[in-house]
């Protein structure tokens, strides 16, 4: 196993800084989303499969 040097990197410039910081931010509402969305469809199957368990349980319209 060799253990190589780890270049310097050079800090990113203001302009690079906010394109990466609103690419952070765009990834973070993403995973954001789809979590909600996954969890509004877990509740709505729940509901379901209570519902088909006990139909008793359904409000008559």
């Amino acid at each position: 196993m060799k253990i190589k040097e780890v270049a310097a990197t050079q800090p990113l410039t203001p302009e690079k800084a906010r394109i990466k910081a609103l690419q952070t931010q765009k990834d973070n509402l993403n995973r954001q989303l789809k979590a909600e969305r996954d969890r509004q469809k877990i509740s709505k199957a729940q509901k379901n499969l209570a519902l088909a368990m006990h139909p008793t349980l359904a409000k008559p319209i």
